[in-house]
């Protein structure tokens, strides 16, 4: 017990405590709809991550798997009035069928040619849902889009009028990931999945069952992301093909996990709220200039790449060990 009273363990406590109390000290919906986005936006760069960071394929594709969960789970609320609650478990398991679907073919494609067939396969299904205007009798909105019922604040069916909610059900999908990334990071699979990053030949050597792990990884990585596709119909409350299942919508969730450091447990989180950031404070200061927010990712992601290649955890990580040391030292010295 007296190991969890240690720096290591209450520094991640109070940043999640502070992270509870902001509703409380912010009233703007405005400011509060950015918060709940930011944490979203790291929630998807953490589910990418399994897939692209931990396996190392580079999927840009996934915007695929965000509008699998938020067409099913809507469509479901729609028209049987499903509640998203229960569509988010649905949604993520046709994501999850989806990514499984995509991996089984591209099995022994590596590099460019495994992120070449991921964005052939976005596309495809992007033109699916614009061309797509009816299933039965159920209407899509194929090209025009599709508009989510809105019922009032019903938290039954995950809607609510404030901001509020929104943001900690955020902020609890975000903790579900990190968790889940963490224990995959020390897990058996994620000894796997790094093997195979770092040489899938070796790895094949080894005796890995390195098509198994990569497809677990797929599918693992599809589910979260079809979760997070849920959570943004209900937010959002508009479903455009392009906008969700567009190269955009999976290109930022790349640029996410790489620029915080991809195939470590925080690096997508910090990733995710550094670059959203950016890409509202863009979008506020130069509302007249469409796209911006996206030409500085771009110039981001080649610095990174460039100078810091394993992303901001980079920058974090020491500053963070030297403070662990530092309250440990004292903590030592308070004891005796």
């Amino acid at each position: 017990m007296r190991n969890f009273i240690t720096p290591r363990y209450y520094l991640p406590a109070l940043m999640i405590f502070i992270l509870l109390l902001i509703p409380l000290f912010i009233s703007s919906p405005y400011i509060l709809h950015i918060m709940a986005m930011v944490l979203f936006w790291a929630y998807l760069a953490s589910a990418w991550n399994i897939v692209g960071g931990f396996a190392g394929q580079l999927s840009l594709g996934h915007g695929v798997y965000v509008a699998a969960g938020a067409y099913v789970s809507s469509l479901l609320f729609a028209n049987i009035g499903l509640s998203p609650w229960f569509g988010m478990i649905i949604g993520g398991l046709v994501a999850a069928l989806l990514g499984v679907i995509v991996g089984y073919p591209t099995l022994r494609l590596r590099g460019a040619y495994y992120a070449l067939a991921t964005v052939g396969f976005a596309e495809g299904f992007r033109v699916i849902l614009i061309n797509t205007t009816k299933i039965g009798s159920w209407h899509t909105g194929g090209a025009e889009g599709f508009l989510v019922p809105l019922l009032g604040d019903a938290p039954q069916h995950m809607q609510f009028m404030s901001k509020v909610p929104y943001y900690y059900l955020a902020l609890v999908l975000l903790l579900i990931i990190v968790g889940f990334s963490f224990w995959l990071d020390r897990s058996k699979l994620g000894y796997y999945l790094t093997a195979i990053r770092e040489d899938e030949d070796a790895a094949l050597a080894l005796g890995i069952n390195t098509a198994r792990a990569k497809l677990i990884a797929a599918a693992l990585s599809a589910f979260f992301t079809g979760v997070g596709g849920v959570y943004y119909a209900q937010l959002i409350r508009y479903l455009e093909p392009n906008a969700i299942a567009g190269a955009i919508m999976s290109n930022q969730i790349v640029f996410l996990a790489i620029v915080g450091g991809r195939g470590t447990v925080l690096g997508p989180v910090i990733g995710g709220i550094f670059l959203t950031i950016i890409g509202e404070m863009t979008r506020i200061l130069f509302d007249q200039v469409m796209g911006l927010h996206l030409f500085l990712y771009g110039i981001i992601v080649v610095l990174f790449v460039i100078f810091k290649p394993r992303g901001l955890i980079e920058l974090v990580e020491k500053p963070y060990e030297k403070l662990v040391k530092m309250l440990n030292g004292r903590r030592v010295e308070g004891a005796s």
